[in-house]
C-alpha cells in the first residue's frame, strides 16, 4: 500500500486533534493503579493504546469504551495479579518502558515483548534500575532488549540510580511505582535526561490522580511511599506531537493553520515546536483556546531539541524549503525510536534532492527545492505524517505503508486530505 499526496492549495483553517498519546497512556496506567472506577474522556484511540489498554487488563484492570472518546478503567489497586503468557506490546517504546515498572508491582513473573524492532530497543539501564530497589528483572540479551522479564520481590523502594540519557520514560515508569512501595523511592540521575517535559507531564498526571511527586534538583527525584492512586473523572488534552504536521504545513504552504483545544499551560513539550517555526520565520496566532502558525519566508536555524525529539522529522521537512542550513542538535536517542530517525530522515530528504549530514547525535539541511520521491516510512508513524507535509506543495510525493500511522493518529489522514 501506499498513498500519493496531492499538492494543492489550501486555505487557512483551524483543525482539531485527538488526545496526547503521552498523557493517554499516563492516565490509562494511573487510572489502572487505582482502587475504584475511573472515566477518561478523549482518550486516544490508537495501536499504541490499544497495547498498552490490553497489557493493563491481563495484569487486572477492566476498560471498557462507554461512548466514542469517554472509557472506563476499573482499577486493580496497584495489585496486578498474575500472567504466565507473554504480553505483546508491538513497537511502541512507551508501552514496554512505562509498564516495565507495573510488572514489578507483582509477585510472580511478567514476560513483556514486541515485534522485531522493539526487540531491538535496548532498556538496560531501566533493568539495572529496577534490580537496585529488590526488583527481579532481566533479558536474555546484552543489551537488555525484549523479551524482558520482571519479577517484584519486596516493594520495599529506597533510593536508585538510573541513566535517562536515552529515555526519560525509565524516569516516569519508576515514579509511578515509588508511590506504591513501602519506603517511596529517591532517584538519582547520572547525568541530564533527555525529553525534560515528559517528566513533568508524568507528575502531572500523577498529581490528578493525588499522588505526589517531586524534583529535588535538576538530578534527584522523589516520590512518598504509601500512597493510593483516586479514581475520578479525568480529560486527555490534544496531542501537541501530532499538532505540530499542521503546524508545519502552514509552515510550508504559507496558510495560517491553527489547532484547536490548545491549553495555554500545556506541559506537553512539543508545544516548543510553534517557536522553533517563529525562529525560522513563521507567524503565530496564539488565542485563548487555538494555537495557530502562518508560513513566511523561512530561514535555516540551530537548535537543540533534546526536549523535544517527536518533533524532529516534521521540523527537518520544513528546513528542506528554508534558506540556509538547519541544525538540529542533541537527538542521539532518536537513533532507537520506532526507527532510527536519524538515517530514515536523512535517506528520505536525500531523495528529494536535499542536502543532508549527519552525526551521532545531529541532524544538518540544507535547504533548497525539494523533488518528489518515494518516501519509506520504515513502520514509523512521524516519518510518514512528517514527509505528508511536503506533498502539499511538491507533487510526485508518495508515501509508503501510510496505514503505519495508527500508531498514534488513526484519523491522520482524513484530517489531512480535508485541509
Amino acid at each position: 500500500m501506499t498513498k500519493q499526496v496531492k499538492s494543492r492549495q489550501i486555505t487557512d483553517q483551524i483543525v482539531q486533534v485527538p488526545g496526547s498519546k503521552s498523557i493517554s497512556h499516563r492516565m490509562l496506567i494511573c487510572a489502572a493503579l487505582s482502587k475504584g472506577r475511573s472515566k477518561i474522556q478523549n482518550l486516544l484511540k490508537s495501536e499504541d493504546l490499544t497495547l498498552t489498554a490490553k497489557a493493563l487488563c491481563a495484569m487486572g484492570a477492566g476498560i471498557k469504551e462507554l461512548e466514542p472518546g469517554l472509557v472506563e478503567v476499573q482499577g486493580f489497586d496497584g495489585q496486578p495479579i498474575p500472567h504466565a503468557p507473554p504480553i505483546f506490546l508491538g513497537n511502541s517504546g512507551t508501552s514496554m518502558r512505562l509498564l516495565a515498572g507495573i510488572a514489578a508491582l507483582g509477585e510472580t513473573v511478567y514476560t513483556l515483548t514486541g515485534d522485531k524492532r522493539m526487540c531491538q530497543r535496548p532498556m538496560i539501564e531501566l533493568l539495572d534500575g529496577l534490580n537496585s530497589i529488590q526488583v527481579k528483572a532481566w533479558s536474555e540479551k546484552q543489551e537488555g532488549t525484549p523479551p524482558v522479564f520482571i519479577k517484584g520481590l519486596a516493594r520495599k523502594g529506597g533510593h536508585t540510580t538510573i541513566d535517562c540519557s536515552k529515555s526519560s520514560q525509565y524516569l516516569s515508569s519508576l515514579l509511578m511505582i515509588g508511590a506504591l512501595m513501602e519506603k517511596g523511592l529517591t532517584i538519582s540521575l547520572p547525568g541530564p535526561p533527555v525529553s525534560l517535559p515528559y517528566i513533568d507531564l508524568t507528575i502531572d498526571v500523577m498529581d490528578q490522580f493525588q499522588v505526589k511527586a517531586q524534583r529535588i534538583s535538576a538530578r534527584e527525584y522523589q516520590v512518598s511511599g504509601n500512597q493510593a492512586y483516586a479514581p475520578g473523572k479525568y480529560v486527555v488534552e490534544p496531542d501537541l506531537s501530532n499538532a505540530g504536521y499542521f503546524w508545519a504545513a502552514g509552515a510550508v504552504t504559507g496558510k495560517e493553520i491553527g489547532v484547536d483545544n490548545i491549553q495555554k499551560n500545556s506541559l506537553q513539550g512539543d508545544k516548543k515546536q510553534i517557536h522553533i517555526l517563529e525562529r525560522m520565520g513563521c507567524s503565530l496566532n496564539i488565542k485563548d483556546n487555538s494555537v495557530a502558525v502562518k508560513g513566511n519566508p523561512l530561514k535555516g536555524v540551530e537548535v537543540d531539541m533534546s526536549d523535544t525529539p517527536d518533533a524532529v522529522p516534521a521540523i527537518a521537512v520544513v528546513a528542506a524549503f528554508a534558506r540556509g542550513t538547519t541544525r538540529i542538535t542533541n537527538i542521539g536517542h532518536l537513533r532507537v525510536k520506532e526507527c532510527d530517525r536519524i538515517e530514515a530522515v536523512s535517506s528520505q530528504l536525500a531523495k528529494m534532492r536535499i542536502k543532508v549530514a549527519q552525526g551521532a547525535d545531529w541532524l544538518e539541511i540544507k535547504g533548497g527545492t525539494p523533488k518528489g520521491a518515494f518516501i519509506e516510512t520504515f513502520n514509523d508513524h512521524r516519518i510518514a505524517m512528517a514527509f505528508s507535509v511536503a506533498g502539499l506543495v511538491v507533487q510526485g510525493m508518495e508515501i509508503e505503508n501510510p496505514s503505519c500511522v495508527e500508531k498514534s493518529f488513526p484519523e491522520y489522514w482524513r484530517i489531512f486530505d480535508n485541509l
